[in-house]
């Protein structure tokens, strides 16, 4: 037989001789807690995500303008009714800033909030309705619904992107 055709013949059988798959074994129970166990838990444990998306509406509620910028990754992006307002930072000082200063009360009803967390990522739907008291006396109150997206890091959770918008209340 020709030495060109032996080498790959010899090579097809020892690939086709049976050999003990060892490393193929499923039983994984002597590998401890299994990573799939530690992803689990940690993608369950939403409390921490939850607790911003709470102190941001504390925040709002107080008018506080510096509790409610912490909240906030440095290159978060805000949605508001319709409107891209740009990062959070952008936001407080062209937008929400100056409204906070004519602000005497702002209260919120109803809250709602379902918090899903993947890996260090999560996301968090709000409802709510709300009521403003500015200091010419006029009143304004809103349903509302804002969704979010949460990055978590060495430092904690921060708010990555927020989008929220209000209707007027439908009444009966």
């Amino acid at each position: 037989m020709n030495t060109l055709l032996r080498a790959p013949l010899v090579a097809l059988a020892i690939a086709a001789v049976p050999v003990p798959a060892a490393a193929q074994d499923m039983d994984h129970s002597r590998h401890g807690t299994h990573h799939s166990e530690k992803t689990a838990s940690a993608s369950e444990d939403v409390s921490g995500a939850e607790d911003i998306l709470k102190a941001y509406r504390a925040a709002l509620m107080s008018r506080d303008a510096a509790g409610m910028s912490a909240l906030f990754a440095e290159t978060s992006a805000i949605f508001e009714n319709g409107k891209a307002e740009g990062s959070f930072a952008n936001y407080m000082d062209h937008h929400l800033g100056p409204e906070l200063d004519a602000i005497t009360s702002f209260t919120f009803t109803d809250p709602t909030l379902s918090v899903t967390r993947n890996g260090h990522m999560a996301y968090g739907y709000e409802t709510y309705g709300y009521r403003i008291e500015l200091e010419d006396g006029r009143v304004i109150e809103r349903d509302g619904v804002a969704t979010s997206v949460l990055s978590h890091d060495e430092s904690g959770w921060k708010i990555v992107q927020y989008h929220s918008s209000s209707r007027a209340p439908r009444r009966p």
